[in-house]
């Protein structure tokens, strides 16, 4: 099978990362296909990457603006049976794209996704961040497999999809995740969710399957290393579930999350209260993070419910 990897990119400041997370590809213990790199209507950008990597397929969003145009145009131009992304601040292993493939060969399987660690820009983790919360940094976190195992929806920074699948499901809807707009202010999220239900639900028997092998490094930025915005990502979390359940219900909608909110946080909850007893004055932090953390996403779902019934009538 061939494998299209797909990096979308908006502005010039991560020129940086976007050099870096291009070198990773190139590295790949097996090449891809093609790489393409699609800009998100930034024109000096897309003649700036055209130049540089003339090896690549560059290309314009054709879509609307934002993330989930930028994966569809992706598709759209893609000639691989497989369409792998990977984020523009990321880094991916060698046998990244070797083990994504790999996964492809379960039966069933229609998308994989891969184990993402955070690359914390101050080189070390903030001792009051819980690992039950790492997704708001986007990476993986404390309550998904540690095996290759199916799953409900994997994490869109480093996930493959069956070209054709995503195809025949519609894409990614540009009204849920990051919309330029969403990039500038809150951090709305879930695209990858979204697209992983609607597609088992009219594919019933598809299988999104976990691949711990399937490593990438996503960078985590100074600012969001900081409380106030662990705040915002989990209230914006929140906002982005209702968007989400609106389009596929809340038993699928919320069916990880529940498991998450009921078993794994009070478990990191009281963790964190035992490490802080026995000297890691951290473990009070992480605790008091993890109460927080599900106070603001409940709190934004509620709103966004709010709202959207509102809309509604």
């Amino acid at each position: 099978m061939k494998t299209s990897v797909v990096i979308c990119v908006y502005t010039e400041e991560r020129w940086e990362d976007i050099r870096q997370a291009v070198e990773s590809v190139g590295n790949q213990t097996r090449q891809p296909h093609e790489l393409i790199l699609v800009v998100d209507h930034n024109p000096d950008l897309l003649l700036k990457l055209k130049r540089a990597y003339p090896q690549a397929v560059v290309v314009e969003n054709t879509h609307e603006k934002g993330l989930s145009g930028g994966k569809n145009t992706g598709v759209d131009v893609a000639t691989g049976d497989i369409v792998a992304y990977l984020d523009d601040d990321a880094v991916a292993d060698p046998w990244w794209l070797e083990a994504l493939e790999e996964g492809f060969q379960e039966p069933g399987v229609v998308g994989v996704g891969g184990r993402t660690e955070p690359l914390w820009a101050s080189k070390r983790r903030p001792r009051w961040f819980p690992y039950e919360f790492d997704w708001t940094v986007g990476c993986t976190y404390r309550g998904m497999p540690e095996v290759r195992a199916p799953i409900r929806n994997v994490m869109g920074g480093n996930a493959a999809f069956l070209r054709e699948v995503v195809s025949e499901v519609g894409g990614f809807h540009s009204g849920i995740g990051r919309s330029v707009q969403g990039r500038k202010s809150r951090p709305l999220g879930c695209e990858e969710t979204e697209f992983c239900i609607r597609l088992s639900q009219r594919k019933p028997g598809s299988v999104m399957l976990f691949e711990p092998r399937a490593v990438i490094g996503h960078k985590v930025s100074r600012q969001r290393e900081r409380f106030a915005y662990f705040r915002s990502r989990c209230y914006a979390e929140g906002l982005s579930k209702a968007l989400v359940t609106r389009e596929v219900g809340t038993q699928d909608g919320l069916s990880s999350e529940r498991a998450h909110a009921m078993k794994t946080l009070p478990l990191g909850a009281l963790r964190g209260l035992g490490e802080a007893l026995r000297g890691d004055v951290g473990g009070l932090g992480r605790a008091f993070a993890i109460v927080v953390g599900l106070a603001w996403t409940t709190w934004g779902y509620v709103v966004g419910s709010a709202r959207l019934k509102a809309v509604r009538s």
